[in-house]
């Protein structure tokens, strides 16, 4: 197979595809199901997702959480509204996080910025990471869970940026998978919002098995690729686990040679980071900066749940090496005349 190029992941996408709102109900996306052996698509919704696993499979899923990561302030002084994005907190007892201003060009080292109606939260800008980076250290007197539930109060949930609407209240809830509960994700794992509780109950009662794996997404899984080559574009690290429960559940379904689901890029991101010599999932503690496209072989996973993704995307890249780039542009162009909807709110895609 020759080196694919970024150029032949694109697609043309309407901008009325893309979703703004989610379902009605989790469960009730439309599902496109694929077929990579004899390259079928089939039409779903996703709660029919049922009829494709058999007892004694397993879905593994991501069960970070996100957090509200994006706070508006007020710069010292001039009282300018600055967005303030939280990627990441760097040391727990200063308080230091890593994080991107907007507009950041009023950004310097030394400003102060102000949060909350009564400035109850101050944060001073002590370093310059990257043109929209910044360094900021919170000044704050009470005990860290009063800092972390001030934050929470005051930051907003991180809708990505081409969802153009205000957030609002049941983005709070609809913006978190239903299992989600290691707080740390920027954005939420996507293909998970599908599942509702009643889906998951039936999926138990059918005898599937679930694993959790735990990958904070940072905003590194939306930024753009910017080399025609891929094999220069450098992923952004993301924190990831592997428990031994998920190993062992995942690798004695394996060896009974029974079905594995990832649930998401991300799921699938995290279990082909940490793979043994003779292909099984190994515990794992520490970052993934693993970027998948093709050609690739797949270690762990049968099948893949995920949305449906951006042109040029590393995301569409991976799905690609996983179902074959020429079906999954098929099958993207079948989506397209079909109206299925695009991105985090959008629908689902099983590829088997």
């Amino acid at each position: 197979m020759n080196k694919m190029k970024l150029s032949q992941f694109n697609f043309d996408l309407p901008e009325e595809l893309i979703a703004e709102h989610p379902s009605d109900n989790r469960d009730e996306a439309r599902l496109m199901v694929i077929h990579r052996d004899t390259g079928k698509f089939e039409h779903k919704l996703f709660k029919d997702i049922i009829d494709y696993v058999d007892e004694g499979d397993v879905m593994i899923m991501n069960n970070t959480k996100v957090f509200p990561a994006r706070m508006y302030g007020n710069k010292e002084k001039t009282g300018a509204k600055i967005e303030v994005f939280l990627l990441r907190e760097l040391n727990r007892e200063s308080l230091l996080w890593d994080v991107l201003v907007d507009p950041a060009r009023k950004i310097r080292i030394g400003n102060k910025l102000y949060f909350g109606d009564d400035d109850s939260l101050v944060a001073e800008v002590i370093d310059n990471t990257t043109s929209r980076g910044r360094t900021l250290r919170f000044l704050f007197d009470g005990s860290y869970e009063e800092f972390k539930k001030t934050i929470t109060e005051l930051g907003e949930t991180p809708l990505p940026k081409y969802i153009k609407r205000v957030v609002e209240p049941e983005d709070e809830e609809r913006y978190q998978t239903i299992y989600a509960k290691e707080e740390g994700a920027v954005a939420a794992p996507t293909a998970g919002l599908h599942f509702s509780r009643q889906l998951m109950k039936r999926l138990e009662l059918k005898g599937v098995d679930f694993a959790e794996v735990t990958l904070h997404i940072g905003l590194g899984t939306f930024r753009a690729v910017e080399v025609e080559d891929l094999t220069k574009h450098k992923m952004d690290s993301e924190q990831a686990e592997i428990t031994q429960e998920c190993a062992d559940i995942v690798n004695n379904a394996k060896r009974k040679k029974k079905k594995i689901i990832a649930v998401g890029t991300t799921s699938m991101r995290a279990i082909e980071t940490s793979v043994s010599t003779d292909g099984m999932l190994k515990p794992y503690a520490g970052w993934t900066n693993k970027f998948i496209f093709p050609p690739y072989d797949f270690s762990i996973a049968d099948a893949l749940i995920t949305n449906f993704h951006t042109p040029l995307s590393t995301l569409l890249m991976m799905i690609s090496a996983f179902g074959g780039h020429d079906l999954m542009m098929s099958a993207y162009e079948e989506a397209v005349k079909e109206k299925y909807r695009f991105y985090s709110y959008g629908d689902a895609m099983l590829i088997i």
